[in-house]
């Protein structure tokens, strides 16, 4: 039997994850949340097929039995009080990235998910792309590592308001906004997947008229290398993102969606493509969907504590380098 989930946030990383899991079989969208009835009526409306429960109260959508899930794509600042209050329910809860604003919120929200027996997990489409995984298997090619360079940097439309004086959701630290949370969240979780925790960080922000971080440059070290992280949302970027080693060199285009993986020989200096197929654009959360379908099916013990682990010590590194450079979120001092 498919999944019964239901939706806190309305966006459209919200519509590519429904659509995704749709895709799968393992799941069906049966409750929309949303503060206003017309906004969640319009979301369910794109999805005729089903039999969807509108809900404009979060008391109301944690009490309903007729879903076992909750997908929460909200503002970033409101993940941890709406992911608290659907695992007391007793929810499983997949809260899409960044997590929360502190580790101290990260560990409440873990204790009461053991406590309740359900499962929270953090969503990181990128890691589980096939080729992202074939990137990550290819790495012991290379030998002794010296390091990596990771980029993640897109011009944000949004960036225009803030030029012309306006304060928009993802610039605004009330709200739990800056690039770093946004676009470099992406390249810290690629980082860490890859080469596991740092030894320490630091991080060198480019702040904008909001106060909050508009791009910024992460330096990560490790036992023998470091990795240089860069992500921007005022300015585009085109570089690869490229892992060093003693034979040789990974060289992927993108963080996300990732077409090409290819490694570079040291000695013969011939070039490997190395990827296989991908999903299509429109379904690239399929992998995603399909994985936590998996871990909340047969309560994959091992598997769960692995992605804990890997929210728990991606949020250490945001959560430094914030604090590090004043980008403070309401209720994180």
């Amino acid at each position: 039997m498919p999944i019964n989930f239901g939706i806190i946030g309305t966006n459209w990383i919200t519509h590519s994850f429904v659509k995704c899991a749709h895709a799968t079989s393992k799941w069906n969208l049966a409750a929309v949340y949303s503060r206003k009835e017309d906004t969640a009526k319009e979301f369910a409306a794109k999805y005729e097929d089903r039999k969807i429960a509108l809900y404009t109260s979060l008391e109301e959508l944690s009490k309903s039995t007729d879903i076992s899930t909750v997908y929460i794509a909200s503002p970033n600042i409101l993940h941890y009080e709406q992911a608290k209050m659907m695992l007391l329910a007793g929810k499983n809860v997949i809260l899409e990235k960044p997590s929360c604003s502190t580790p101290a919120e990260l560990d409440e929200l873990f204790k009461i998910a053991k406590e309740k027996e359900v499962i929270l997990i953090e969503a990181f489409r990128h890691i589980q792309e096939s080729n992202f995984k074939i990137l990550k298997s290819a790495i012991s090619k290379l030998g002794p590592l010296y390091g990596a360079s990771i980029t993640f940097a897109q011009y944000s439309s949004r960036y225009e308001k803030v030029l012309a004086g306006e304060t928009p959701n993802i610039f605004n630290l009330e709200m739990g906004g800056g690039a770093l949370v946004d676009l470099g969240v992406y390249c810290v979780a690629v980082a860490i997947e890859l080469f596991g925790a740092p030894q320490d960080s630091a991080y060198y922000p480019v702040k904008v008229a909001t106060g909050a971080d508009g791009a910024g440059k992460l330096i990560l070290t490790y036992p023998s290398f470091t990795v240089y992280l860069c992500h921007s949302k005022i300015y585009n970027s085109d570089a690869p993102t490229e892992i060093y080693g003693e034979k040789g060199t990974l060289v992927v285009p993108t963080v996300t969606d990732i077409e090409s993986v290819v490694l570079w020989d040291s000695k013969t200096k011939k070039r490997t493509e190395l990827a296989g197929g991908k999903e299509p654009a429109e379904l690239n959360l399929k992998e995603e969907a399909s994985e936590f379908a998996r871990c909340i099916e047969e309560r994959d013990a091992a598997a769960l504590g692995r992605y804990e682990q890997l929210s728990r010590d991606i949020l250490k590194v945001l959560y430094k380098s914030r604090q590090d450079n004043g980008l403070v979120f309401p209720g994180g001092k």
